[in-house]
């Protein structure tokens, strides 16, 4: 009688193992290559804004490539404005609005702006427009009841609506929470700056390049702070616009605080390593909340994935060993 494979519920056991061993190598190949060819995510941003400062200073708007590429984009940009007042449903608020929250997203074009506000209209129109065709035009759902078909259409409709709005949402919490996680380091590396005597943009300037590759977006948001401080009249503005781009409470008081020193000529150490000790205990408290809450998150993915793996691996040798014994037996 020529050998048996051994089967968990009809399945060889050979042939999952083959593959299950390579997925794992090729995954193992794909984790050498990402950081093998890992790069600074900073040095590509910093250049720009780098560059961007140099023609400030020289008094050149754009290079031609770049101007074009500007060109091309105002005109879209006029189209749909030019789209939007003709229906008289373009505001100076809302187009604000959008700019702020594009920039606290990490857009810096403000002409997407106009095209949030222009999605609003169209993505409605568009999408709402299809449901109705969808669902009232054919038969795709004629098995559904009046009120389904009700809410499956005004669901569309909303969710459109609602599409540009929630994905610039989504951007500024993920930009957000990564800056955030960064900032105690860089409170910290701006405390040993300061105590070494440099200046405030030479600070900033140091922090970002420091933290650039741990933490991308807070390194470009200072570097850009400490650009416009090296180029605008007024300091305090640059502070502030640092604020107006990062939607968080922690980076409004850092920005209160370092206005406060550059107006009566506080120590900034001192308050700086008090800041980086309250955001410290306030990163500690998150983990801590996020660590209570882990025994009831992982009773579903216990239940539902673990157990029956385990069941499986514990069983499953010696279910396999009942079968070959019944086989041979009969």
């Amino acid at each position: 009688m020529a050998p048996t494979t051994p089967t968990i519920l009809g399945i060889d056991v050979l042939w999952v193992a083959t593959i299950l061993s390579g997925v794992a190598a090729f995954a193992v190949m794909v984790a050498i290559y990402a950081v093998t060819t890992s790069r600074d995510p900073m040095t590509k941003r910093v250049k720009a804004l780098n560059d961007r400062r140099e023609q400030l200073k020289a008094g050149i708007t754009a290079s031609t490539k770049r101007r074009a590429k500007l060109v091309q984009r105002n005109d879209t940009a006029d189209r749909m404005r030019a789209v939007l007042q003709s229906l008289s449903v373009l505001q100076e608020e809302q187009v604000k609005a959008a700019q702020i929250k594009l920039l606290q997203a990490g857009i810096r074009s403000k002409e997407w702006a106009v095209a949030v506000i222009f999605g609003r209209l169209v993505m409605p129109i568009v999408f709402g427009g299809l449901a109705l065709l969808w669902v009232y035009g054919t038969e795709g759902f004629a098995d559904w009841s009046p009120l389904k078909k009700y809410m499956l259409v005004a669901g569309t409709f909303i969710l459109s609506y609602k599409a540009p709005d929630l994905f610039l949402k989504n951007k500024i919490t993920k930009r957000s929470d990564a800056i955030r996680k960064g900032l105690p380091d860089a409170l910290d590396l701006l405390v040993i700056c300061a105590e070494a005597g440099l200046t405030v943009d030479a600070a900033f300037h140091r922090v970002a390049r420091e933290l650039g590759r741990a933490y991308p977006e807070l390194g470009e948001e200072f570097s850009l702070t400490a650009i416009e401080l090296g180029f605008l009249t007024d300091r305090r503005q640059a502070f502030e616009n640092l604020a107006m781009r990062v939607d968080l409470d922690a980076v409004k008081g850092v920005v209160t605080t370092m206005i406060q020193t550059e107006k009566y000529g506080t120590p900034l150490a001192s308050a700086l390593r008090v800041l980086s000790a309250e955001f410290r205990n306030e990163r500690m408290m998150r983990a801590e909340e996020k660590a209570a809450r882990l025994p009831a998150i992982m009773t579903v993915p216990l239940i539902l994935f673990i157990l029956p793996t385990l069941f499986v691996v514990i069983l499953g040798p010696a279910a396999c060993s009942i079968k070959d014994s019944l086989i041979s037996g009969s």
